[in-house]
C-alpha cells in the first residue's frame, strides 16, 4: 500500500504538470514560479535542519566503533574503526562518505532449517547504493552545461568519458543506464525482501519512484522527444541571473522534467535524503574516541544550588543526635546547661 500510494503520488505530479502545461498554458509557473520556490524551499529547509543539528548538544562522544579503543601501549588499537585523533576520524569519514563503508561491511541475518541463525552479506545492496550516488554525481555534474557558458572543461571531459561506447544518436550515458538499473534493484528490494517490505514507508518509496520519473522523462528528451535545446539553456540561464524568459520551442515533456526537479529540491530538506548533509554532522561518525585519554565535562549542565553533607547536617544535627545517628560535629551545648556543668 505504500509503494502504490506513493506511485500515485508521483503520477499525480505528472498529470498536474501535463495539465497545467498543455491545457492550461502555464508555462511561466511551472517554468519559473515553481522552480524558484523549490530554490528557496531547498535552501531554506536546508539551513533550517543544519541549525537544528548544531543546536543539538553533544557533550560526550558517542561515536559508532567496531575496533578496538586506544588504551594501554601493548594494545594494538583500531586506527579507522576506532580513531581516537583528527586524522583517523577524518581517513573514516572519507571511506565512508566515498565508499559506504559501513554499509559495504553490514550483514543480513536470515534463520535458516532448524531455527538456526546466520548471518550473511549484503554487498549487493552496497553495490546498488555506490551505482545510484556516483551515478547521480555524474549526472548532476554533466547537467551543469545547461547552467554555464562556457562550459567547464571537465563537463566536457565526463561527457565525453561517459559516452565513450558512442552508442546511438545523440550518444546515450552509461550512467543513465546505471543510474536507471540500480534505482529499480533499490526499489525491486524493498518490494521483494519481506522484512525490508514490511518496514518500509511512503517517504521510503516516494524519492525512488519521484527519481526514477525524473530518469525517464530525461532520458525521454534526450533520446526520443524533439525539444529546443537551447530554448531550455536560455530559460535555465534567465532563472540563474533572476532574468527568466519562456522560449517557444520547449516540449512540455520538459516542463513535467523539471516540476518532478523542483519536487524533489523541495522535499529533499525534510526527507531522509538529508543523510547527505546529515553525515558530516552525525556524532557517530565525526567524533574522536579519546574518552579515555580526555575528560569531557558536559558544557551545557545548567548550574545547580549544591546543599553540601556538612550544610545538611547542620540543618538537621539537633535530629540526628536525638535519633542516634553519628554526625561529624557534636552540637554546640545549650546555655543552661553550659552554665549547670
Amino acid at each position: 500500500m505504500n509503494a502504490v500510494l506513493s506511485l500515485v503520488a508521483v503520477l499525480a505530479l505528472v498529470g498536474l504538470a501535463v495539465l497545467g502545461v498543455e491545457a492550461g498554458g502555464l508555462y511561466s509557473l511551472f517554468g519559473v514560479i515553481v522552480p524558484y520556490i523549490a530554490i528557496v524551499l531547498f535552501l531554506g529547509g536546508l539551513i533550517f535542519r543544519v541549525l537544528g543539528w548544531a543546536k543539538s548538544p553533544v557533550p560526550f562522544r558517542i561515536p559508532t566503533t567496531c575496533g578496538q579503543q586506544k588504551s594501554l601501549p601493548w594494545i594494538k588499537s583500531s586506527k579507522y574503526d576506532n580513531p581516537h585523533t583528527g586524522f583517523g576520524v577524518l581517513v573514516r569519514m572519507a571511506l565512508e562518505i566515498l565508499f559506504f563503508r559501513s554499509l559495504f561491511r553490514n550483514t543480513k541475518t536470515q534463520i535458516a532449517e532448524g531455527d538456526k541463525v546466520t548471518y550473511g552479506p549484503t554487498k549487493w545492496l552496497w553495490m546498488g547504493a555506490i551505482a545510484f550516488h556516483y551515478s547521480f554525481l555524474v549526472i548532476f555534474i554533466r547537467h551543469l552545461r545547461f547552467f554555464t557558458e562556457p562550459i567547464p572543461f571537465f563537463v566536457d571531459l565526463l561527457q565525453t568519458v561517459d559516452g565513450f561506447m558512442q552508442v546511438g544518436v545523440p550518444v546515450f550515458y552509461m550512467t543513465s543506464l546505471i543510474f536507471f538499473g540500480a534505482l529499480g534493484y533499490l526499489l525491486l528490494r524493498r518490494l521483494a525482501i519481506p522484512q525490508v517490505r514490511y518496514i518500509s514507508l511512503v517517504n521510503d518509496y516516494f524519492p525512488l519512484f519521484l527519481l526514477l520519473g525524473i530518469a525517464t522523462t530525461g532520458i525521454l528528451l534526450r533520446h526520443f522527444v524533439k525539444t529546443d535545446v537551447v530554448g531550455i539553456k536560455e530559460l535555465t540561464l534567465g532563472l540563474l541571473s533572476f532574468q527568466p524568459a519562456i522560449t517557444e520551442g520547449i516540449h512540455w515533456l520538459f516542463y513535467v522534467h523539471l516540476f518532478l526537479v523542483c519536487t524533489l529540491l523541495a522535499y529533499f530538506p525534510f526527507s531522509k535524503l538529508m543523510h547527505l548533509i546529515g553525515v558530516f554532522m552525525s556524532p557517530t561518525r565525526n567524533l574522536a574516541n579519546n574518552s579515555r585519554m580526555v575528560r569531557h565535562i558536559n558544557p551545557w549542565n545548567a548550574p545547580v544550588k549544591v546543599h553540601t553533607y556538612e550544610e545538611y547536617e547542620d540543618d538537621f544535627r539537633d535530629k540526628m543526635v536525638a535519633a542516634g545517628l553519628p554526625v561529624d560535629k557534636q552540637p554546640e551545648p545549650k546555655p543552661a546547661q553550659a552554665e549547670k556543668e
